[in-house]
């Protein structure tokens, strides 16, 4: 399989920018020529390239584990479930403290919570740096082996890059879920 079918096959956030911005070259040049024929296929061409950012950003987060749209796969840093954990059990504390009038359990847990909210950011960060190395890496070995004619350094290359997207749309999940849940609560 080539290069430019594995392209079209997988979704890319910057050809999806690229494809857009030529849409709206086209579109503009169609209106300001009167051809209406060009001006659809640009606006088209625009349509086109969101649905394609759209698809490039898609992904699955569960239990851990994040997949990316084009079949990456990465597992969470351990600091971020572990931190998470004392989150929640930091919350619970907090909130039994209060009930029952134990100032002692109540500010224990704000700072098991608090602790967990740092751990957590620490795997978020540690993922998020591995994510985009992994991606760098795998962006420029691909091209160099593609360049060399090398299939199975190709493919080793561009798994690396499919995982750190994983990685990385992994921890913008995250995130995302929490700024809505803090939205929310406001």
């Amino acid at each position: 399989m080539s290069n430019q079918t594995t392209e079209q096959q997988t979704p890319s956030t910057l050809q999806s920018y690229v494809n857009s911005a030529t849409g709206a070259v086209q579109s503009a040049i169609g209106s300001l020529t009167g051809n209406t024929v060009q001006q659809a296929e640009g606006e088209a061409n625009q349509a086109q390239a969101k649905t394609e950012h759209e698809q490039s950003q898609a992904g699955i987060k569960a239990a851990g584990v994040s997949v990316s749209s084009d079949g990456g796969i990465a597992k969470d840093h351990a600091d971020r479930s572990a931190g998470s954990w004392n989150q929640t059990i930091g919350s619970a504390k907090e909130a039994v403290g209060g009930l029952v009038g134990h100032e002692g359990l109540k500010t224990a847990g704000r700072e098991q919570n608090l602790e967990g909210q740092q751990q957590e950011a620490k795997g978020q960060l540690s993922d998020l740096a591995g994510g985009i190395a992994d991606r760098a890496k795998g962006v420029m070995g691909g091209a160099v082996a593609g360049a060399m004619g090398d299939k199975d350094g190709q493919a080793h290359y561009d798994q690396m890059r499919a995982d750190g997207k994983a990685a990385q749309r992994g921890v913008e999940a995250d995130l995302q879920k929490r700024a809505e849940a803090e939205q929310q609560a406001q």
